[in-house]
């Protein structure tokens, strides 16, 4: 009688997903594949986080500059939430002090490599940094454009509205990171055990 039921279970757990052979066989194009390569030599987080460190380090170095800061000016001057910085510090040191901030979050992000952590802190201050810049986007005149009545963001929008793009890369990071955290602090209690 046992044997009966647990084979009527067995059978009756089967009935929604079917036989062996009604299940999708698995996708080997040529385009999953490139997306298994893509991922299995981590290119995603690789392409991701070097480009924005260099990207943090190369404009964190140009705001230390005096035509770096004079560049910044007309997206700080106009944004409610930065606006303060420069009356409070002035364009030069509050230029050198957001160029400052950029290059500790890409030393914070190289550290994530050893110390995942630490990726978590770079990129959480990278994308506090992006936030505030993405919302310049709305409070910078001039970064809509008409083409025969027709909008369309200007050069000036496009260069902002690449930082919409890095606020998503720098929460990847953040998630990334984060992974890996968990992935070493579960490995950190197996070895305790």
């Amino acid at each position: 009688m046992n044997k009966a039921m647990s084979g009527e279970e067995t059978h009756a757990d089967n009935e929604g997903l079917g036989s062996a052979t009604d299940l999708p066989k698995r996708d080997n194009s040529l385009l999953t594949r490139l997306a298994k390569w893509t991922k299995d030599r981590n290119l995603p987080f690789l392409i991701s986080s070097i480009g924005m460190i260099v990207m943090l380090v190369w404009a964190g170095s140009f705001k230390m500059t005096a035509p770096g800061a004079e560049g910044i000016i007309q997206f700080v001057s106009n944004s409610p939430l930065i606006s303060w910085h420069f009356r409070l510090f002035g364009p030069y040191i509050g230029s050198d002090l957001i160029g400052l901030t950029e290059i500790t979050a890409a030393a914070l992000l190289i550290a994530g490599y050893f110390k995942p952590k630490a990726g978590i802190a770079g990129g959480l201050i990278a994308s506090v940094m992006f936030f505030t810049t993405s919302t310049m986007f709305i409070t910078t005149p001039g970064t809509i454009g008409f083409v025969h009545g027709i909008a369309y963001m200007s050069p000036l929008g496009l260069f902002l509205f690449k930082d919409i793009i890095s606020l998503g890369v720098s929460l990847y990071l953040i998630s990334y990171f984060g992974d890996k955290t968990t992935l070493l602090d579960i490995g950190n209690s197996k070895e305790c055990e």
